[in-house]
């Protein structure tokens, strides 16, 4: 199980370059101005909260009647061929400090509050994600309180705080830092107990959204998807390599990170660092979206591949001063027409194989010593990249987009070697320590309306 400190180096890491580089906030003031009542019964998710690995859980709400199950303050349901959550009446006013600009602004809010989900997996870890579309003028907070299975609960945890923008009014999307009980912690986007050793774990939780928008406008955030990966890892520091079972490679848009080193140093120094935005815009566009030419007008027109700048900008944390954020990655692919996405974990490639038999790449996220995955050619305490295929001998194929140019960004890695750096949760670093790995978390992005194919293989992995 990752420790919550040497998780957070982990996410430190994964925004470093990939060369072998890699809390001061208070709870939350605008959640804590929120008034909310608890729901009562416990209701499960249109969403199976089951999944092909043993040692995850997921739970999602998407549909009319999952976001009429919650309780709303101020919120109200729309149906639809997309569902959603916006503000309807709202609930009342309450300012927020915004502070990575220094501006204090008032705001309307409603809130909704989900049934609570009762875990079929006693967790030491949850991470949660959202889909959502932010016009210029709204933005999202997303919280946890979960209960320990001594029938005690956390406080309400801030899992982000998210705006698709970040044009002169918005607030800058952000996670924070310093949230604690003494037994738990929320280390940037994952929720931790903090000595799963000691037995404790979370049972259950609820998940609160609060909408904000400028007051007396008609502008409303819209929710198509919340929900949450809980899951128990144990410690381990090798996987056995499943049996491989799929020969198939997608063709999906190859970029380099390194190819904008140095470029917008005010994201994280530059694409030296921008490992998962450049990951989430190969498969953005593997599915046929991108930004207009409108969207990329502020990139210097003398940069390659300006889209990835911009997917740079708008996943960076600013808490966090980096892109590789998870939750705000899933969130950034789902602001393109008609996409939905989600945070989780598998429990091995057979899980990816499944995925990709269906049309549908998945970005992993993975630490290492160069001499543990032949043929990279670098060592990493977390790295993000795409895997779009499987050789006829099982290896895996990927986009890496740590490669010095984009044709560079195909590689084909031995399987055995990639399941273990990937789904392991201990590892010896280059000093010889124990450092974190990330036991199998990764991203997919899938179509709002899949086919009946990547229904079932979405359906296998959890997230339908």
């Amino acid at each position: 199980m990752t420790s919550p400190t040497s998780r957070r180096t982990v996410l430190a890491a994964a925004l470093a370059a990939v060369a072998g580089t890699g809390a001061a906030g208070a709870a939350p003031a605008a959640a804590a101005s929120v008034p909310t009542r608890d729901p009562a019964p416990a209701s499960p998710p249109s969403t199976a909260p089951t999944g092909a690995n043993p040692l995850v859980d997921n739970a999602f709400w998407t549909s009319y009647a999952d976001w009429r199950a919650g309780t709303a303050q101020g919120t109200r349901a729309v149906s639809g061929a997309r569902p959603a959550l916006v503000i309807g009446a709202p609930a009342g006013r309450t300012d927020y400090p915004d502070p990575h600009t220094g501006t204090t602004t008032t705001w309307e809010y409603g809130t909704w509050t989900s049934p609570t989900h009762r875990s079929k997996v006693p967790a030491t870890e949850v991470i949660a994600s959202w889909n959502a579309r932010t016009p210029a003028g709204t933005w999202l907070q997303i919280e946890l309180r979960g209960r320990y299975a001594d029938g005690t609960e956390t406080p309400w945890y801030v899992m982000g705080r998210w705006t698709s923008g970040d044009g002169e009014g918005d607030i800058r999307r952000t996670s924070v830092d310093g949230q604690s009980d003494g037994r738990s912690s929320v280390w940037t986007d994952t929720f931790s107990v903090d000595d799963a050793a000691s037995g404790l774990r979370l049972s259950s939780y609820r998940l609160r959204l609060t909408l904000y928008r400028r007051p007396g406008t008609d502008l409303t955030p819209l929710v198509h998807r919340v929900g949450a990966m809980a899951s128990d890892v144990p410690d381990r520091f090798t996987v056995p390599a499943s049996t491989p079972g799929l020969a198939r490679e997608l063709i999906v848009p190859r970029y380099s990170q390194n190819t904008h080193a140095g470029q917008y140093p005010e994201y994280d120094n530059g694409g030296e660092a921008w490992c998962s935005p450049t990951s989430s815009q190969m498969i953005i566009e593997y599915w046929g979206r991108r930004p207009t030419a409108d969207d990329l007008a502020w990139v210097n027109p003398d940069f390659a591949d300006p889209q990835v700048c911009h997917a740079a900008r708008f996943t960076y944390d600013y808490q966090y001063k980096g892109c590789g954020n998870w939750p705000f990655n899933a969130a950034y692919a789902t602001t393109y027409r008609e996409m939905s996405a989600a945070v989780t974990r598998l429990g091995s490639l057979t899980d990816v194989e499944n995925l990709i038999r269906a049309g549908i790449p998945v970005i992993t996220s993975q630490s290492f010593l160069k001499e543990e995955l032949t043929g990279a050619g670098y060592g990493t305490a977390g790295h993000l990249m795409t895997v779009i295929g499987f050789t006829a001998d099982g290896d895996v194929i990927a986009n890496d987009p740590a490669s010095p140019d984009n044709p560079a960004v195909r590689r084909v890695y031995r399987r055995v070697e990639w399941e273990n750096i990937w789904l392991r949760t201990k590892r010896y670093n280059a000093s010889g320590k124990v450092a974190s790995g990330t036991g199998g978390v990764c991203y997919v992005y899938w179509p709002a309306k899949p086919d009946a194919a990547q229904r079932r293989a979405l359906r296998s992995v959890g997230l339908l």
